[in-house]
């Protein structure tokens, strides 16, 4: 297992985001194999070889819907990257270093970044409490397993306590089975689900919302102590 530590995001680091980004994002073929995509690809290659008579252009006619279904499946996930680098990641010091509310971190291993995440306030008015949410977690796929995400995870839920939120919240999709798994191990509650856009909600691919309370200053303190946090 390589060994890694987690420092406060620099401006050097810009470019391996890009990439770490473009690996990690999840390409939703779950829409290939919904039961209304499966019979939409066989009832319409059964029609078009019933009204024409030949197997060939039902066939080319399927794998040409299967082509567009497979761009409109990765479409919404492509979007996100190219909105992400157009707004909060567009400047990330500006974002997340020029306030202390704010933070943003990377996991460093053999001189190289292979994961990050970053932390701002909500910016909902009508919230009555101090409220954290959680941004861009990412762990590139070559060390994943070695502990650095839940790493990553601790380290905003310790800058949420030292700041006095009193909630971190964040949004994964249904398809992030290992996040969302991690997220709850950590003590993250689910709420409810959402679309981030309509080509979510196109290909079906729902957004669960998690909710975490820090604990007491108590019982973080004995959290610390013994490694929870």
């Amino acid at each position: 297992m390589a060994r890694y530590h987690i420092r406060k995001y620099q401006e050097s680091n810009h470019k391996l985001f890009s990439e770490g980004l473009t690996e990690y994002v999840p390409i939703a073929f779950h829409m290939l194999r919904l039961p209304q995509t499966l019979m939409l690809l066989l009832g319409g290659a059964l029609t078009l070889f019933l009204v024409s008579g030949s197997w060939l252009l039902a066939l080319i006619a399927s794998l040409s819907l299967l082509a567009a279904l497979r761009f409109l499946a990765k479409y919404p996930w492509t979007q996100c990257g190219v909105r992400a680098f157009n707004t909060d990641l567009s400047d990330i010091t500006k974002t997340y270093l020029s306030v202390l509310v704010s933070c943003f971190w990377v996991a460093e291993s053999e001189e190289q970044v292979v994961g990050m995440v970053g932390c701002l306030p909500a910016e909902d008015p009508t919230l009555q409490r101090k409220q954290l949410e959680l941004f861009h977690l990412c762990v590139t796929f070559k060390h994943c397993g070695q502990g650095m995400a839940k790493a990553l995870v601790r380290t905003v839920l310790q800058f949420a306590w030292d700041q006095g939120y009193s909630e971190v919240v964040l949004a994964a999709t249904v398809l992030q089975d290992s996040a969302l798994g991690l997220y709850q191990s950590l003590g993250f509650q689910k709420i409810h689900k959402f679309f981030f856009s309509m080509s979510f909600r196109i290909i079906t691919v729902p957004a669960i919302c998690l909710i975490y309370h820090p604990p007491s200053a108590q019982v973080c303190q004995a959290l610390q102590k013994g490694g929870g946090l």
